[in-house]
């Protein structure tokens, strides 16, 4: 954990549309020509823009993780993804399903999706967007120097997020203590 570093190669979108699709289409025994399981998956709803047939990315900020912690511990086991990016950290759930896939979860900086954006080399293919729109499609990414990541959860059940909030608890009730001791 509190490990430092970027990516040099693919990575894939998806945020809870996109998950709940993937792990239909596993349910249904259709596979991607691509092999996610392979990539990190980022939880981020680019901005897009086509032109001559050609997507080209123009922010990728990454969205608030939590909102797939309901799917995580089960895409780990179908899709077979080990590392997701995103912001804010995930749950228990999550956590334990790191723990028994020996995957990460990696802290990327919110409100920097530009900047994020242009380490996207290339828009290397894009799964479910008729179906999911822009945001909620699965889009393959080739990126170099990909980050600053920060892992914040780990497979040996670490997690930075709840470091923090059991600190900030603590904290609060010294506070609390204090100015109920001064009143």
């Amino acid at each position: 954990m509190n490990d430092v570093f970027q990516i040099t190669g693919t990575i894939f979108t998806a945020r809870d549309a996109a998950h709940k699709k993937l792990i239909s289409e596993y349910e249904k025994g259709n596979e991607l020509s691509v092999p996610l399981e392979d990539y990190p998956c980022f939880h981020c709803g680019p901005v897009m823009q086509k032109t001559d047939k050609k997507w080209n990315l123009i922010s990728a900020g990454p969205t608030t993780s939590i909102r797939m912690e309901i799917f995580e511990s089960e895409f780990m086991d179908k899709i077979g993804t080990r590392m997701f990016i995103g912001k804010g950290g995930m749950g228990e759930e999550t956590l334990e399903a790191l723990g028994e896939h020996g995957g990460i979860y990696a802290q990327l900086t919110g409100g920097a999706g530009s900047v994020v954006g242009e380490a996207v080399e290339e828009v290397s293919d894009v799964f479910y967007l008729d179906e999911l729109g822009i945001p909620e499609a699965v889009w393959i990414l080739k990126v170099k120097e990909f980050g600053p990541l920060l892992v914040t959860m780990d497979s040996h059940g670490s997690s930075l997020h709840e470091d923090v909030s059991k600190q900030i608890e603590s904290n609060l009730k010294r506070v609390k203590k204090e100015i109920t001791e001064e009143g």
